[in-house]
């Protein structure tokens, strides 16, 4: 048995080219699985081999755990009170074990160790490849096209083979077996039994890292790249800032003649790429990012996290872009949701809110509409704000005495309590809504408002008409009419 597990680990240690250490820990665990097959339950074995002899000594074994924790794996582990009685000095975390009898290995157990041994040798090998590749900490690869794997790439780097994914190619770009290739590392997928490398070519990160390797200054630490966004192969923005107030962000990214930008866009296959001052104001961020078009006012709404850009007509169709594109890209870099309208449209919306705001200051607060509009023209957007801030931001209103500011702010008091009471008398008659998911209280107070109180009256909805009523996206109203609707066929398929 010893003589016949040496000349094994010699053999393999010769031909995988690997260390005896390496054959003996496989053996070893071969060895281990080979015998839990005695037990029924879910024994846990060491099996230690000497390097010198070839002698082996086989152990089931269970860890010692707490007392007050109690054994959650009754088969491997053994409570400190149980584990003392046999050894005095043993701790938490330790083990307590039992001798085994060795089984008889033979040429067939040789023969499904060498098996279970290659895999494992196989396995370290590819793990040692893995850590190797990842500890040149490389953002950007090159490799080789080496075949088509349904679609994908399968990229041949140095020993290693990398993926790059149909979807992370940039589109209409015609890589062929046997062309070089750079790309980014997106992720390492250590569970995946082919490529764990997964490459990319469209993410955004990609053209983040080509410009950190053209641009030695943003090594340096002299610029920052903040941010990028890519409709790979036609357009990308990205934001850049200076931590030396003597470069110029923009100008350094392009370099001399444009020689750095242009040699990201040959990478690219030609990519247009729009250079962005990033600031930390982000209105201004904002106007940047939707260069080359000029913007006339910007208005910001935090609660939404949304700015309404307002351009001239000549500027409309440059801000938007092609298919909006210019819009959408501004969108990703700078992180906020855009609105881009005309003067006129702007207009519109604006007066469109104040008759909304005046009407709701008119109902609720019983005033005329002279009252309404000196609160809009003072700021004020909601009967919040006139219930419950401080008194003395009322009392500076000129047209306003102290008994005004008073009965205001008592009569929105009143009517914020009338409405919460009416929202929880709506909320309690649509609870049949509540149990769809993706109904919140609010929207099913919504809801109620209108009449639509049961599943039913939800389901007869068209989408549109939920979009009026709720002010939900279009893709949210189509699923909650689907939910509401599955009962329907749920009762066909039971007649």
């Amino acid at each position: 048995m010893s003589r016949e597990i040496l000349l094994l680990v010699d053999a393999l240690a010769r031909e995988k080219n690997v260390t005896r250490d390496v054959v003996f820990g496989a053996l070893e665990s071969a060895l281990a699985s080979a015998m839990k097959k005695r037990f029924r339950e879910d024994a846990d074995v060491r099996v230690s081999i000497d390097r010198e002899t070839g002698e082996y000594e086989a152990f089931r074994r269970w860890l010692v755990v707490p007392d007050e924790a109690g054994l959650q794996e009754p088969d491997r582990e053994t409570l400190l009170s149980d584990a003392r009685e046999d050894v005095a000095d043993i701790d938490i975390g330790e083990y307590v074990e039992e001798g085994l009898e060795p089984i008889e290995f033979g040429r067939i157990g040789a023969q499904a160790a060498k098996q279970v041994i290659l895999q494992r040798i196989r396995d370290a090998e590819r793990e040692q490849l893995l850590n190797d590749f990842l500890e040149r900490g490389e953002s950007i690869v090159s490799g080789t096209v080496k075949r088509v794997d349904k679609g994908d790439l399968i990229i041949e780097i140095g020993k290693i083979e990398a993926r790059l994914p149909r979807s992370e190619m940039i589109p209409r770009e015609n890589l062929r077996v046997s062309d070089r290739v750079r790309a980014y590392v997106l992720k390492i997928d250590r569970a995946a039994r082919g490529q764990q490398v997964i490459l990319s070519r469209a993410a955004p990160d990609f053209i983040r890292q080509l410009f950190e390797n053209e641009v030695p200054e943003i090594e340096q630490g002299l610029l920052e790249l903040k941010g990028a966004a890519r409709d790979p192969g036609v357009r990308a923005k990205i934001a850049v800032v200076a931590h030396d107030r003597r470069i110029d962000p923009i100008g350094t990214c392009v370099g001399m003649r444009g020689s750095r930008v242009q040699a990201v866009r040959n990478e690219l296959g030609g990519e247009q790429v729009d250079i962005v001052l990033w600031s930390d104001d982000p209105a201004q961020f904002v106007i940047g990012a939707l260069a080359p078009a000029n913007v006339q006012s910007i208005l910001v709404d935090e609660d939404r996290h949304a700015m309404d850009v307002v351009v001239d007509e000549d500027n409309l169709a440059i801000a938007i872009g092609r298919s909006g594109q210019n819009v959408r890209l501004a969108s990703e870099l700078t992180g906020w949701q855009i609105n881009i309208m005309t003067p006129d449209e702007s207009r519109a919306r604006q007066d469109a809110e104040r008759d909304g705001l005046r009407q709701v200051f008119i109902q609720k607060l019983d005033v005329d509409e002279e009252v309404a509009d000196i609160l809009i023209n003072e700021g004020f957007t909601g009967l919040e704000e006139i219930a419950y801030v401080p008194i003395q931001e009322l009392l500076e209103i000129e047209a306003f005495d102290e008994d005004t500011v008073n009965e205001l702010r008592t009569r929105a008091r009143n009517a914020l309590l009338t409405d919460a009471i009416a929202q929880e008398e709506r909320v309690d008659a649509a609870q049949d809504l509540l149990s769809l998911e993706g109904i919140t209280p609010e929207l099913a107070a919504k809801l109620a408002e209108s009449e639509v109180l049961t599943r039913d009256d939800l389901a007869d909805l068209a989408v549109d008409e939920l979009v009026e009523i709720t002010g939900i996206e279009e893709d949210a109203a189509k699923a909650l009419i689907v939910a509401a609707r599955a009962h329907w066929f749920d009762t066909d398929a039971a007649d």
